[in-house]
């Protein structure tokens, strides 16, 4: 006659003890991911944090005279994208730090608007890649791919052309006169002329 218990009670308590250490295990390899996930990301962030690699970077004043080519990046610390870049700048800066200048200005001081207006730089981050002695040969805005940016920084310090850059062409040689000159023919006159 069979009343639909096991037959022998220690295999349902083995049973049970076996899902128990199984979810036991489970729980502990759990928490040591979620552990390890949580060191992992902490320790990228402040491995390549943007002041870190600011402090790290190489002065603007020392990029321009030392012979090296250089990479300038406008970049700004509440800016996620930048933040987002810093670990693949961090590891590019590793990969190139002898042959290139790693050059961050931080749009938030004033004392960089000089530069912000000569590169035009009205998005961030925004890449400006310069021959030694700084002549400007390609700029760059935005995300850019780890892959992207190490082939223009292979091509910038061989002195090729850069594969993805925004170049510069040729531009004609332009200055304003040093003080507006009034004729009859200005309309900006209103007929009156000056006299010498």
């Amino acid at each position: 006659m069979s009343t639909g218990l096991p037959a022998n009670s220690s295999e349902k308590s083995e049973s049970t003890l076996a899902k128990r250490l199984r979810n036991f295990l489970i729980a502990i390899v759990a928490i040591a991911l979620a552990i390890a996930l949580f060191l992992g990301l902490r320790t990228e962030r402040t491995l390549a944090s943007l002041p870190k690699l600011s402090d790290s970077s190489t002065p603007l004043e020392v990029a321009m005279t030392n012979g090296k080519p250089s990479l300038v990046e406008f970049y700004a610390d509440w800016c996620t994208v930048c933040q987002k870049m810093a670990p693949d700048i961090a590891q590019l800066e590793t990969q190139y730090a002898d042959k290139l200048n790693f050059v961050m200005l931080n749009v938030d001081n004033t004392k960089w608007l000089p530069e912000m207006l000569k590169y035009r730089v009205d998005g961030i981050p925004h890449f400006v890649f310069l021959k030694p002695g700084g002549e400007t040969i390609a700029q760059a805005i935005g995300d850019q791919p780890r892959t992207i940016l190490a082939s223009n920084l292979e091509a910038l310090v061989i002195g090729s052309p850069l594969p993805y850059g925004q170049s510069n062409g040729q531009v004609s040689k332009f200055s304003a006169p040093a003080a507006p000159t009034s004729t009859q023919d200005d309309p900006r006159s209103h007929g009156s002329q000056v006299v010498n």
